[in-house]
C-alpha cells in the first residue's frame, strides 16, 4: 500500500473518531432532551458501524 493511501485512510479514521466524540459531547449537553438523545444514539450507532467496517480494518493494513 502506498504511503498516500495509508495517510488517506488514517484521515478517514480520524474523522470517524471526531464524529463519535462530537456526538458524545452533544448528548452530554442535551441533558436528557429526548429528541437530541434519540438522534445522537442513531449517529453513534452509525459511527459504530463505521468503526467496525473501517476503523478496525486500519490496524490490519
Amino acid at each position: 500500500m502506498k504511503l498516500e493511501d495509508r495517510q488517506r485512510l488514517l484521515k478517514i479514521d480520524e474523522q470517524i473518531q471526531r464524529i463519535k466524540k462530537a456526538s458524545q459531547e452533544l448528548k452530554k449537553l442535551s441533558e436528557g432532551i429526548q429528541a437530541i438523545d434519540c438522534n445522537v444514539d442513531r449517529i453513534l450507532a452509525s459511527t459504530k458501524m463505521l468503526e467496525i467496517n473501517f476503523s478496525d480494518m486500519i490496524g490490519l493494513v
